[in-house]
């Protein structure tokens, strides 16, 4: 089960994009959008604790992810990435503890048209944190689900992906889960723990 402290952090969230139609990454720019995502600036305030233990049942735990788990938001149609293909998704990031604090979203990063530019990695390389490559394994393009993902699935170390770009913000995200006094207080699960909401926007198949 989720904690109830996460859960309520996971459930008070910007609504997810509008439905769009996916796209390859044969047919599109790998590092590019084609296609403009309106989405609220600032963040939903926190549902009431009802609303938002209800929310927190609907998580399920994604098979042989090693405990993370998923809310869906919005079912995908398309394929289904395996090892070795490159995929592009969009997502926000946010620490469960700072309140929710978000750290990074690729909606902020905009091409030279102003349209949010994706964050693409391949399947399997070991770039990423592994709770995020296990959340996108296992969706469809189009998709777009909330993933809980503990310490032990999310950061190990400052090289790994995604990085915020803002220097500021990659201090704080990394100070606040490597905090070596939290740590030995035992916070390390409360401190580890991150949140991503992932569209995964199109795959580039590995031939």
């Amino acid at each position: 089960m989720v904690s109830p402290s996460v859960s309520a952090v996971a459930a008070a969230v910007p609504p997810p994009p509008a439905k769009t139609k996916p796209v390859t990454l044969a047919t599109a720019p790998p590092l590019t959008a084609t296609r403009r995502h309106l989405l609220l600036a600032s963040a939903a305030s926190a549902l009431p604790t009802a609303a938002a233990s209800a929310a927190a049942s609907r998580f399920t735990e994604i098979p042989s992810s090693g405990g993370v788990k998923a809310l869906e938001l919005r079912e995908g149609s398309g394929e289904v990435p395996v090892d070795g293909d490159q995929v592009a998704i969009h997502y926000y990031g946010r620490l469960a503890a700072k309140q929710g604090w978000r750290f990074d979203s690729t909606y902020d990063h905009k091409d030279a048209t102003g349209d949010p530019i994706p964050f693409v990695f391949t399947i399997g390389s070991g770039k990423v944190i592994p709770g995020i490559e296990a959340a996108v394994k296992s969706m469809r393009v189009g998709g777009l689900r909330r993933v809980v993902i503990p310490p032990t699935q999310g950061y190990q170390n400052t090289s790994q992906e995604p990085i915020p770009p803002n220097f500021f913000d990659r201090q704080r995200l990394f100070t606040t889960i490597f905090n070596p006094t939290r740590l030995a207080n035992g916070e390390g699960s409360t401190l580890g723990t991150v949140i991503f909401d992932i569209e995964l926007i199109s795959i580039r198949q590995h031939t």
